[in-house]
């Protein structure tokens, strides 16, 4: 490997070493439906955005806010040498992209056939620390 490639390597690898992530595949809930929720909370401190996913009424918060939840603990586990009260951490990014979609026929009128498509999607969330 030349210099350039391992200094922007050594480089990522240290800016990645204050974030941490969490995915969730497969959750059959319409892509557009989960974007709405994750438009909340994007940019957001989490334990504001905790707040906002509690009490926001549609079925896509709980999955969001479990998945919040596995985000922040998979940065404590991260950063063992830190503490969660010294850093603020934010939602970085959120990312919901469509998943497999089950395809079902619904019967209708006269012999026909209406297709029914149950969408589900991927979501992954980065939580980065803020020094104060």
């Amino acid at each position: 490997m030349g210099a350039r490639k391992r200094l922007k390597a050594e480089r990522r690898k240290e800016e990645n070493k204050s974030i941490a992530f969490a995915a969730l595949n497969n959750s059959p809930i319409a892509p557009r439906k989960m974007r709405l929720v994750a438009d909340l909370i994007r940019g957001v401190e989490v334990n504001k955005a905790l707040n906002i996913l509690q009490h926001n009424p549609k079925e896509a918060s709980k999955s969001l806010s479990t998945l919040l939840r596995s985000a922040i603990a998979n940065w404590e586990v991260k950063n063992e040498d830190k503490s969660l009260e010294d850093e603020e951490l934010i939602v970085k990014t959120i990312e919901v992209a469509q998943a497999g979609m089950l395809k079902r026929i619904q019967p209708r009128a006269q012999g026909r056939a209406n297709r029914i498509r149950k969408r589900s999607n991927h979501v992954r969330i980065v939580v980065d620390g803020v020094k104060n």
